[in-house]
């Protein structure tokens, strides 16, 4: 990073010129997001100033150019998925609602479920009873073979630094979203089917090739096949069940419970005040991306003596916002925009949050649980489960089985967000204020679980769960 753009992230924004937007000006849009991204931690991680400002000017080219909505979506979030910042993206549900409408809702998606093992497009449910067993693997859509397919989105997928695992996560459709990732982008690029019906070659699990078709569905039949959770209401957003093998099986599908009512303290308390008896605990974050840190609550029933997490350090880029820039910024928190008031600047336009080389320390709860506990990981785990598993593994309080998680071991960027508005066509995308920078130089990767449990075509096809078989082996084994 060169000396001006150093000094511009510590506050020369005064020195900026005036920025505007009209309905028509879309070279203003890029002059709104250029200005905004001086305020990204993580804008210069994976990337150098020079490679910075030369993809911004493409994205200008292509972005004015672009003759629809749809086009400049998909060129928006094309640039922005190059940041490497899995908080950093074009964010589905804080669209307006015409934008929403215009991009969201339309007849392309697949009326299935479904996952991507090991490259393959793997079926893992039926919801609509079109005739797919779990375990097939979709060979071709539409005369395109999945693998190309998978390799035409991925560039659209968001994810910290070079961990495609996370990026390939998010392209399957699981029923977990209101709004699944893959339907989008799919439906951008690929547009509706003929007649609304999609042309379908699949291998069979026994092994035979089968060519058929199925409906297309929208939005309300996709969000229909959900299992509906509340995550704001006074309704447990979590599962507790006591298996047939003396193993209880926590299942905590998100922890973004920032605005529910419901007491999760007090319910995990009572389950794991519950556990009398039992032989261990599974806790099941696969499909949990993050939100709150539930999981410290657990860790602290676990220690036997505080838990010292020396986190990351925490860097911004800006002290205050600039005035110019104020108009496009939204967020729940107007301190957020004088973020860098008191932070230390501690060179290459970086200003340290202050207090940030304390050591995290979370003390021991009474009673003590001294079971073995397992957790099942995977790649959608990226923000705060991806941390969770960084101090469970850290700790050795609990043991991980499973797959790589999402997040990254160099650090992510997140803790406080400006949703920035574009004014001349209306997108919006999530811009993230904090970035959480590790010492020394970890790896470009997720965490890799103790116990590696590779998914499978066959499992699926068998209503399998090797994961959780595998972490059961391992309790039962501790208590016999």
């Amino acid at each position: 990073m060169n000396r001006r753009q150093a000094l511009a992230a510590i506050g020369a924004w005064t020195a900026f010129p005036a920025i505007s937007a009209t309905n028509a000006d879309y070279r203003g849009d890029i002059a709104i997001l250029r200005e905004a991204l001086r305020l990204h931690p993580g804008l210069y991680r994976y990337a150098t100033p020079s490679q910075i400002d030369r993809r911004i000017a493409r994205l200008e080219r292509d972005y004015v150019a672009a003759a629809t909505i749809e086009q400049r979506y998909l060129t928006l979030s094309r640039f922005l998925a190059t940041i490497r910042c899995g908080h950093t993206y074009c964010n589905f549900y804080n669209q307006s609602d015409d934008v929403a409408a215009a991009l969201f809702d339309r007849n392309s998606r697949l009326p299935f479920h479904f996952d991507w093992i090991e490259g393959r497009m793997i079926v893992v449910a039926d919801p609509d009873g079109v005739g797919l067993a779990p375990g097939s693997e979709v060979l071709t859509v539409n005369g395109v073979r999945a693998a190309e397919m998978l390799a035409t989105l991925l560039p659209y997928a968001r994810a910290d630094g070079h961990n495609d695992a996370k990026r390939v996560a998010l392209l399957g459709v699981t029923g977990s979203d209101r709004i699944e990732f893959f339907d989008v982008f799919h439906g951008l690029i690929y547009g509706v089917p003929p007649n609304e019906t999609h042309r379908l070659v699949l291998r069979r699990p026994q092994g035979t090739i089968h060519a058929t078709q199925v409906p297309a569905i929208g939005l309300a039949a996709r969000q229909a096949q959900m299992t509906a959770r509340d995550y704001s209401g006074e309704k447990p957003a979590w599962s507790w069940t006591m298996q047939d093998d003396g193993i209880a099986t926590l299942t905590m599908p998100s922890w973004a419970l920032y605005e529910s009512k419901w007491d999760w303290r007090q319910w995990l308390s009572e389950r794991l005040d519950s556990l009398h008896g039992a032989k261990g605990l599974i806790v099941d974050i696969r499909q949990n991306e993050g939100g709150e840190d539930c999981g410290d609550a657990l860790l602290a029933r676990l220690a036997e003596k505080p838990i010292l997490d020396p986190g990351a350090e925490r860097r911004v880029r800006f002290v205050r916002t600039p005035a110019a820039l104020n108009p496009y910024l939204h967020t729940w928190d107007k301190s957020f925009r004088t973020l860098g008031v008191g932070a230390q600047p501690i060179g290459n336009g970086f200003l340290r949050l202050t207090g940030d080389h304390a050591e995290e320390v979370i003390a021991p709860v009474a009673p003590r649980i001294t079971l073995p506990v397992a957790a099942l990981i995977g790649p959608v785990n990226s923000s705060a489960t991806f941390q969770f598993a960084q101090k469970a593994k850290r700790s050795r309080l609990v043991r991980l089985f499973g797959e790589r998680t999402g997040g990254n071991q160099r650090g992510i960027n997140g803790g406080c967000f400006f949703f920035v508005q574009l004014p001349a066509s209306g997108i919006e995308f999530d811009l993230p204020l904090i970035g959480y920078f590790p010492e020394g130089n970890p790896p470009d990767t997720g965490l890799a679980p103790d116990v590696h449990v590779q998914r499978s075509a066959a499992d699926l096809a068998a209503g399998r769960d090797g994961a959780r078989a595998a972490a059961a082996a391992w309790i039962l084994r501790g208590s016999a």
